[in-house]
């Protein structure tokens, strides 16, 4: 009877050695295909980086220039800038040549052949005082934009004669009488004097710096808050004009009201046109190069492709990572006792003497158990929980406010009797 036995074990051993076998053959399998798509997989990957950055290199390519930008620049296209009036100037035979220090406007007007030239002062404040001083005796019709009181003083401290490559000009007068009075917001407003240039134009947006002039023979053009904001005069076959605003020059409001007439009118008188933007005290002079950082010594558009590549590796590590499935459930390594855990709290509250918060651990633990057994809201205030629990019990509101939301227990014996008298109105509340 027992004969059979060895001959079962032994067809056992040979199904359980086919099944190995097979398992075996599965994994063998099952990892030729792992590294087949492992290979393809890091392909793609490659021809993904090299796609993206041959994409962020045709961008930087194709990325135009950034257009200049300043305040007043004739060269930027901005809302601040005075392109379109440049331009508008040049088709009418008045070319404009931008320069951006004090010394290269006074070369430019002395280059400039015939009469006078047009030599417009932007950001007068940008000028040191002996800069001022050397460009309003230029030999030009002046157009000084949003004088302050430096260049006013500049102005009033002209000689009565003056020279321009040795040729005497007599009868520059001075012009002690314009002074800053204020300022004030951009506003349409009217001409208001006889200034034939402002007569023409019509109405413009002026404002911004206020004028008071008691200079005699001069126009006075553009009231606001009853101030002059365009003052003109003549001097020693040169017009002098102190224009309060930029609006009827920039490229904003140019097309707003008369501003374009005024500015075209206001430069009529010159063929040429010199446009000096100085550049801030801080920044060096022109013709030098400032020393640059490594950073400033990379071109914008690299920066574009770096951030192309950052994104695709990012891309492609998202592609690569474990795809998230349903949850699976692991045994723990270790199990801990709910009792070790406590313990454990209770050891570190102790060490660190915080009596406040194990008290209101206690609390808000048996508080949420007695409000859950009385069927009351987890919102309940403290005088509706002590109200309910007094009613249960028969204690006194008062003490069961003092147990469940008095005070942090003064010391570690306190704190003790708070646990014991807690524990003995969640059973006074469970039993009754």
């Amino acid at each position: 009877m027992t004969a059979p036995a060895p001959k079962a074990r032994a067809a056992d051993w040979t199904e359980e050695g086919e099944s190995e076998a097979r398992a075996t053959e599965r994994r063998g399998k099952l990892s030729g295909f792992q590294r087949a798509g492992g290979a393809k997989s890091n392909t793609a990957m490659f021809v993904v980086a090299a796609a993206v950055l041959l994409g962020g290199i045709v961008v930087a390519l194709l990325t135009p220039p950034r257009p200049p930008s300043g305040y007043l620049n004739p060269a930027s296209p901005g809302a601040q800038g005075t392109r379109a009036l440049a331009q508008i100037l040049g088709r009418r035979g008045q070319p404009v040549t931008a320069v951006t220090s004090a010394a290269a406007a006074r070369d430019a007007v002395q280059d400039a052949a015939g009469q006078p030239p047009g030599l417009v002062l932007t950001s007068p404040y940008l000028l040191t005082p002996g800069q001022l001083a050397s460009l309003v005796r230029l030999h030009a019709n002046l157009l000084v934009v949003e004088p302050d009181s430096r260049s006013l003083a500049a102005l009033a401290r002209l000689p009565a004669t003056t020279a321009q490559g040795g040729t005497a000009h007599p009868g520059l007068a001075a012009n002690p009488g314009t002074q800053v009075a204020g300022a004030a917001a951009q506003r349409p407003a009217g001409p208001g004097c006889p200034l034939p240039a402002a007569r023409a134009a019509g109405s413009a947006l002026m404002g911004g710096v206020l004028l008071h002039d008691t200079t005699a023979g001069a126009w006075q053009c553009y009231r606001v808050d009853g101030h002059p904001t365009l003052v003109r005069y003549q001097s020693a076959g040169r017009s002098v004009t102190l224009l309060g605003s930029s609006a009827p020059l920039s490229n904003a409001t140019l097309a707003s009201h008369g501003d374009a007439a005024l500015a075209l009118n206001l430069l009529a008188g010159s063929r040429q046109i010199i446009w000096l933007v100085p550049v801030p005290a801080a920044a060096p002079a022109a013709g030098t190069a400032p020393p640059k950082s490594l950073l400033q010594e990379i071109p914008g558009p690299a920066y574009l492709v770096t951030l192309q590549v950052f994104l695709g590796v990012a891309l492609t590590a998202l592609w690569r990572m474990r795809r998230l499935g349903p949850l699976v459930t692991e045994p723990l390594p270790v199990v801990v006792r709910a009792s070790e855990t406590v313990e454990g709290h209770g050891r570190l509250y102790r060490s660190r003497h915080s009596r406040g918060r194990a008290a209101s651990v206690l609390r808000t633990a048996a508080t949420r158990r007695i409000t859950a057994r009385l069927a009351l809201p987890a919102t309940a205030d403290p005088d509706t929980v002590c109200a309910a629990v007094s009613a249960r019990t028969g204690r006194e509101p008062a003490r069961l406010r003092e147990v469940l939301f008095g005070p942090v227990p003064r010391d570690d014996a306190a704190l003790v009797a708070l646990g014991r008298d807690i524990d003995a109105v969640e059973e006074e509340v469970r039993t009754h």
